[in-house]
């Protein structure tokens, strides 16, 4: 028996990454599965993002768990495309008992350089995308009676951040959403939460733009360069977590155990939140 036999679990950005070990972590425990992610590039994105062949193989690995997925390549940056996606879960696996709010992305810019649509395209999918895919869920939720909606925020939605402002300001955007749904919901049996974690060992971190955002003196770094940087971030002297770590955080906010868990936020961070304000 699984702590999550007869839910279904929906995910943004669910073909690689932390998405697709939320699907994994979910299924595990006896979720079935519905992600969408673009499978796509995005223009402001300096590293490669997922592509279609990764959410096949997403589906290929939950499916190996004798769980249903459904898979639908879908932009949260498009209102129609995010309730199509939540729309064929509900009609092809009965019911939406779990959001993930999984999908993001990271770009590097001064404030003083950025472009307009450098920072127009990161508000559009690391904040709009994560409301347009809340609001998606909520009225089934209400329905329902009872629902768990998670977003990934990240540390940088705790502080300020140079050459990441655009990043930083939706990161802070989703916790005060996250928050604001939460008393809007509650009586409805809702509880909504935000995971903010420190640097996650995905291609998000480990590429060569990252990498040089941190060594800007050091010419062509790699990984084993950048790893002491990293680490400089977190009391735990580890340079990044892996997502299961984040997946962990989401199957106990999703659970029994944190039924009056709402409005919070919960730090994956290997003590690089120690520092901060309580």
């Amino acid at each position: 028996m699984g702590k999550f036999d007869g839910k279904v679990v929906l995910i943004t950005g669910g073909a690689r990454g932390q998405g697709r070990s939320h699907a994994l972590a979910f299924a595990r425990e006896g979720a079935d599965i519905a992600f969408c992610d673009i499978a796509a590039q995005l223009d402001s994105v300096p590293y490669r993002m997922a592509r279609p062949e990764d959410l096949d193989e997403t589906v290929t690995l939950v499916e190996e768990l004798d769980r249903r997925c459904v898979a639908v390549r879908a932009d949260v940056r498009d209102p129609g495309q995010v309730q199509a996606f939540v729309d064929r879960a509900r009609t092809e696996l009965g019911r939406v008992d779990v959001l993930l709010a999984n999908a993001g992305i990271f770009s590097f810019s001064t404030v003083a350089d950025m472009t307009e649509s450098v920072w127009q395209e990161m508000i559009d999918v690391n904040l709009t995308g994560v409301y347009h895919a809340m609001r998606a869920v909520v009225p089934a939720m209400i329905e329902q009676g009872s629902g768990r909606i998670i977003a990934t925020s990240s540390m940088a939605g705790k502080v300020g951040m140079p050459n990441i402002g655009h990043y930083v300001a939706a990161k802070w955007g989703v916790i005060g959403l996250v928050k604001s749904l939460a008393m809007e919901v509650g009586a409805h049996g809702i509880t909504v939460n935000a995971i903010c974690p420190t640097s996650v060992d995905t291609d998000m971190i480990q590429n060569s733009a990252a990498y040089e955002l941190f060594l800007p003196d050091t010419e062509n770094p790699t990984r084993e360069d950048a790893a002491p940087a990293f680490q400089a971030m977190n009391a735990i002297p580890v340079p990044w977590i892996e997502p299961v770590d984040i997946s962990n955080a989401m199957l106990f906010l999703a659970s029994d155990e944190a039924r009056y868990v709402t409005g919070e936020t919960l730090a994956v961070a290997a003590g690089m939140n120690a520092g901060n304000a309580a």
